[in-house]
């Protein structure tokens, strides 16, 4: 059901917003819409997701009205700070978003348009298992102004699939691409490599079939396991191996390899698109820094300085926001040293890099040896950028410890 919340100040029933911070009237602004529903869950998985035997009082037909609670709560909040920015980029993301019926997440997209508006040409992408995509599901989410849909395909591979408890048929990836592509919507696929048993061979097949659906984007995720997760507990029971360090360096390569030898460039160390314009523009806004408020259960949010998280069980959510009040959780102000750490770690993970200004003087100092020991690329360092290699994707931690240090 997901990790633990991070602990936090204590929210007043109004709302998670505080009166300082700065609210930008011409920056960009995001909405995350988390949909915490699965049909099962997956081994690796600590997403604050439920099936249905776990919701305790909590309909997923009375969802949507719920979350649309919570956006007239954050328009009163964000109105007092400023004139209401109209949303950039929408994301539905889970759990399963399309678990609910289309027209739910079409409701949920109108109410964020009728509070805040949606710009020309945004991008609104949904989270999609292919096992739930019908050609009417795309149809009339493209009509409701979805953009993108991003397809969970994992895996080409059936063993595994099954080693990561992934119960789509492999043959509906293709079916839902197909639909989202006829409904005239942008596709993405996500992979994940390193999972338990899977050879270098197993993810070149994954790779190759996933290039055979002629995505506009590829995300590719190295398996992490998560405490409290059930691989986390096999693996600590001897039932599994843990995740290799090296074979998924490997991976790693072999997927950059493949990758952009089909047109696909690095945009971020995880994601490639074949076109600047596929890039995920929402993903950017996180790793930017952008402002975004996150709506329903476990939901975080980023708001003019202040970070903020909702209450994890949609019971609760729904409780607190049928009573008026705000889910919030808790928040927290990062310091300057916590944002200087935040945005190089996340702004180094892009292909635009770093700022060098943006580095305190140990940092710049620590540049040359990165550039010597081949995690840096000296080209873009000389141009005023920090730009990971190659071999800087695979320490990009190590990169950034050096940087702030």
């Amino acid at each position: 059901m997901g990790a633990a919340l991070p602990l936090g100040d204590p929210i007043p029933a109004s709302g998670p917003l505080e009166e300082t911070g700065t609210w930008a009237a011409d920056a960009p602004f995001s909405v995350y819409l988390h949909v915490p529903f699965c049909r099962v869950r997956c081994g690796y998985c600590d997403f604050n997701t439920y099936t249905a035997q776990e919701l305790h009082g909590a309909p997923q037909d009375a969802y949507a009205d719920t979350v649309r609670r919570e956006i007239d709560l954050s328009v009163a909040q964000l109105a007092a700070r400023g004139p209401l920015r109209p949303a950039s980029t929408v994301f539905f993301g889970g759990g399963t978003p399309t678990l609910l019926p289309a027209g739910d997440l079409g409701r949920m997209l109108r109410g964020i348009d009728e509070a805040f508006g949606i710009a020309h040409g945004a991008e609104v992408t949904v989270e999609a298992n292919p096992d739930t995509v019908r050609p009417e599901t795309a149809t009339t989410l493209a009509a409701a102004g979805v953009t993108r849909m991003s397809v969970g395909m994992q895996s080409a591979v059936p063993h595994v699939l099954a080693s990561l408890d992934r119960t789509h048929r492999p043959e509906n990836v293709r079916s839902a691409v197909d639909s989202a592509r006829a409904a005239g919507l942008q596709v993405s696929v996500d992979v994940i490599y390193g999972a338990p048993g899977e050879s270098l061979a197993d993810w070149r097949r994954s790779l190759e079939e996933a290039l055979a659906l002629e995505p506009d984007h590829i995300s590719a995720y190295a398996l992490i396991v998560e405490d409290g997760t059930k691989l986390a507990r096999q693996i600590r029971r001897g039932e599994v191996a843990a995740p290799d360090d090296d074979l998924q360096a490997d991976m790693y390569e072999l997927a950059d390899e493949l990758l952009g030898a089909a047109g696909f460039a690095w945009y971020e160390v995880s994601n490639w698109a074949r076109t600047h314009e596929s890039r995920s523009r929402h993903n950017l806004a996180y790793w930017e820094g952008a402002d975004w408020w996150g709506y329903g259960p476990g939901a975080h949010s980023h708001v003019a300085g202040t970070r903020f998280w909702n209450v994890r069980h949609p019971a609760a959510y729904a409780a607190r926001l049928g009573a008026g009040e705000s889910p919030a959780a808790g928040r927290e102000t990062p310091d300057p040293t916590a944002r200087l750490w935040e945005e190089v770690l996340l702004r180094t993970r892009i292909r635009d890099g770093l700022p060098l200004d943006r580095l305190p003087a140990s940092g710049r100092r620590a540049l040359a040896a990165l550039i010597a020991d081949g995690l840096v690329d000296g080209a873009a360092a000389v141009h005023g950028r920090v730009v990971l290699t190659l071999r800087g994707r695979l320490l990009g931690d190590t990169v950034a410890r050096a940087l702030t240090s």
